[in-house]
């Protein structure tokens, strides 16, 4: 029997059969009870599809987790606990409710394991393909913020993991959607087992969530963090606007998947360029207190240190093998 459309249920009963069995409850308005003193942080991100994803490739879970990891990781880098999330989605005529629903199980799964305490969810039409409008709300505890001191020059830039293997992963799924857009021929699959590891990084990028526990629980508190989701010269960037100091990036350390620099040849793509300029990798950066460093390397070793704080004076550069030292440029930033 085939299963009713959105226009046979209705948006109100689509939403209440959504969250059926889902673990969160439906409720008109959602909140939490801050912990005395606590502060509230935000983050929000749309995705258009055409722009930021396309249907061809992209698993509607994969989607729906990966819209809820963006904001979770954006309240994770500001040293804060996931609490609220709200999601709204733009349904285009295309996609029926059984779409969503596997949509809505990603958001749900990321949800869950992310820690947020309640969700809340609107369904509006969209005339020009799906849209999802993602916002969550985060609680910094006042001990974690009255201890964190300001950067200095000399303190740890480290991130959370490989860098560039999302932008890769996406440039291999490009190039096999033109070659069958050339062939249309369906009968032949595309062979991508090896490249598993780059694919996996762009369409369900992961984030521990206990990340900023372990921190707090080490008394470690990072001067600065962010998300990593523009490529890691825009990240470098803010931080070196936000800090009024240096930032020194070493091309060696920075972290690759396996086969970046191998997929990256076939494809004609430097994998330092794709790790700088690249997106969706969702990695953290955090800035370490220098006297936090001994303590940072043992207890945090899935982190890589990948440069430091300098003096002002220094700018943002990304130091080659040789020694070199080459000024970061960003898409977005004027210098």
């Amino acid at each position: 029997m085939a299963e009713k459309t959105f226009n046979e249920y209705g948006k109100t009963q689509a939403i209440d059969l959504l969250f059926e069995g889902s673990g969160f409850s439906r409720q008109g308005k959602i909140g939490f009870e801050p912990a005395a003193g606590s502060f509230l942080s935000s983050a929000s991100r749309l995705f258009v599809e055409g722009m930021d994803f396309d249907l061809t490739y992209f698993p509607l879970k994969h989607l729906g987790y990966k819209s809820v990891v963006a904001v979770a990781g954006e309240i994770y880098a500001s040293m804060s606990h996931p609490r609220l999330l709200s999601v709204r989605l733009g349904v285009s005529a295309k996609l029926d409710f059984s779409h969503i629903k596997d949509l809505w199980l990603g958001v749900v799964t990321a949800a869950k394991e992310h820690g947020f305490s309640a969700v809340d969810l609107d369904l509006v039409p969209s005339p020009n393909g799906l849209t999802i409008s993602v916002s969550a709300i985060g609680e910094e505890f006042k001990l974690t913020k009255g201890r964190t001191v300001k950067a200095r020059s000399m303190d740890l830039v480290c991130v959370s993991g490989s860098l560039g293997a999302a932008f890769l992963g996406q440039q291999i799924l490009e190039r096999e959607k033109r070659g069958f857009d050339k062939t249309k021929d369906d009968s032949v699959q595309p062979q991508l087992e090896k490249y598993k590891m780059l694919i996996g990084s762009y369409l369900k990028p992961e984030l521990s969530a206990s990340i900023v526990t372990r921190l707090e629980d080490a008394q470690i508190y990072p001067s600065h963090g962010y998300l990593v989701s523009h490529g890691l010269s825009d990240a470098v960037k803010r931080l070196a606007r936000e800090s009024g100091l240096g930032v020194k990036i070493y091309a060696d350390k920075i972290p690759f998947e396996g086969n970046s620099f191998s997929s990256g040849k076939e494809l004609d793509i430097d994998p330092v360029s794709a790790a700088m300029n690249g997106g969706d990798d969702f990695r953290l950066l955090f800035t370490i207190p220098i006297l936090s460093a001994e303590k940072f390397r043992r207890d945090f070793q899935t982190f890589d240190i990948i440069g430091h704080l300098a003096q002002p004076e220094v700018g943002s550069v990304l130091v080659s093998p040789d020694g070199l030292e080459h000024p970061i440029l960003a898409q977005g930033w004027n210098d």
